[in-house]
């Protein structure tokens, strides 16, 4: 069936009182990153005794909301565009969007709540036509189902918060809107990743390190663009691995494992080796083909000292991974885990900060910026003959609890890009994963057919 959803009223909450006002300085992971917000969708089926209270839980939403602002007040703030391309967090308590909703029809009607266009509905909407200086950081809408089930689906600015810090905000919501203190208090100081000086003042010059992560990703051998493969249509699906399945590819990439990696290769660099092996045969390449494998580092440990829990803002960037077609499908699955092993390990302290000097040194960052629009010809496209894999396995966005019990669903709300892949925490079996994928319609069914298949002792 065909969801209705029917949007009841739209609500600008504010922090509940004044908080700190001024422009505060980003950081330049925070300038390159999409302007743009990024989702998280979760299904709660409430207890008996919530089921018909449905008033009570969006004034509970809209009063804690209200309160923890006052903490994360950046996110009630807008950006500005300064010159270059630049961007300043205006922190003026303009407030966020809170949006309220009711559909006819139930949870079941959702089945696997594999993304699709009936989703586009329970998400908030922004007309990024609108000026960077109206447009909220963050929305939430709250849509109720004729059998008393909600769908929350949060929307937060790529510019002012990655996962772990979205997850912080999502968290610490929840645990005021159970009547609970605080857990960690969120710290916004941009000096912890600014570079080029040392305590006395005087410039350092930056590490010189190769930094292949802001190469042009490859294109399809005989092709001088990728305009075509981003007009390709694409599909949807959830693979489900079981824990047995991931036990089992993560001992054949242990198995006689290379002398220089003496520790195992975890489960998001055997995933990752196994999809990109997999996407390689789906999508058919000439055994030349060069392709990258595009995947997040999260630089909060790997700096000198480390940043202290409470950190709020971009702390990740883009890493990659590179490789022939023919490489990665004739060698064993250890062989793609390595490749991967080795652009992790090469995040040092001094890559972090060269990254970072070298974003500063650039006097036009709009070539950086992913522009908002999700089919722009202009943005950065890490579709065929290449693929983005992020990975939620570590991020605290389970078990996320208001007062009414933990949800029965947590996943992504939009995901329509070509080989953008998104590995997430199993419900039904503790050590399981699920692997959200998009690819073209053309390579999906010999995806899945490889995908499962290839999983062999």
């Amino acid at each position: 069936m065909s969801m209705i959803v029917r949007y009841r009223d739209t609500y600008t909450i504010k922090p509940e009182t004044e908080t700190w006002s001024g422009y505060l300085p980003l950081s330049e992971l925070d300038q390159i990153d999409m302007i743009s917000h990024w989702y998280t969708i979760y299904f709660y089926k409430p207890p008996s005794e919530w089921l018909h209270l449905a008033d009570a839980i969006f004034n509970t939403l809209r009063a804690s909301l209200r309160r923890v602002l006052v903490p994360f007040y950046p996110l009630a703030g807008r950006l500005e565009r300064l010159d270059g391309g630049r961007l300043r967090l205006d922190c003026n308590a303009m407030g966020v969007w809170l949006i309220e909703a009711e559909s006819e029809s139930e949870l079941n009607d959702l089945g696997d709540f594999c993304p699709g266009p009936d989703f586009e509905q329970l998400m908030p909407s922004l007309d990024y036509t609108m000026p960077i200086h109206e447009q909220p950081l963050l929305l939430v809408q709250v849509t109720k189902f004729r059998c008393g089930g909600l769908a929350l689906s949060l929307s937060i600015s790529h510019v002012v918060a990655d996962g772990l810090s979205a997850a912080h905000f999502y968290n610490e919501w929840a645990r005021l809107a159970r009547g609970e203190p605080l857990n960690i208090e969120p710290y916004y100081d941009r000096k912890v990743l600014w570079v080029g000086e040392d305590p006395s003042g005087a410039r350092l010059p930056p590490p010189n390190l190769e930094l292949s992560e802001f190469n042009h990703p490859p294109l399809l051998i005989g092709h001088a663009n990728n305009l075509e493969q981003r007009m390709k249509k694409t599909t949807l699906a959830m693979l489900k691995v079981t824990k047995t399945q991931v036990e089992t590819l993560k001992n054949a990439v242990n198995k006689d494992r290379p002398s220089h990696h003496p520790r195992p290769y975890t489960r998001f660099e055997t995933i990752a080796a196994h999809i990109w092996r997999c996407v390689c045969k789906a999508r058919k390449h000439k055994p030349e083909q060069a392709t990258s494998l595009y995947f997040f580092i999260d630089a909060r440990s790997r700096l000198r000292p480390p940043l202290k829990p409470g950190f709020f803002g971009d702390a990740v960037f883009n890493m990659v991974a590179g490789g022939t077609s023919g490489e990665l499908v004739s060698s064993p699955l250890k062989c793609t885990s390595s490749v991967i092993r080795e652009a992790i390990e090469a995040v040092t302290h001094d890559h972090v900060k060269s990254a970072i000097e070298h974003i500063r040194r650039q006097p036009d960052l709009t070539t950086f910026q992913d522009l908002h629009a999700q089919g722009s010809t202009q943005g950065v496209f890490y579709g065929n003959p290449n693929l983005r894999v992020s990975c939620w396995l570590t991020l605290p966005l389970n078990d996320l609890d208001f007062g009414w019990g933990n949800e029965i669903h947590m996943g992504l709300g939009n995901h329509d890009l070509d080989a953008d892949f998104v590995v997430l925490p199993g419900r039904e079996e503790a050590g399981g994963l699920v692997v959200a994928v998009c690819l073209q319609t053309a390579h999906i069914e010999d995806f899945k057919k490889f995908f499962y298949e290839d999983i062999v002792e």
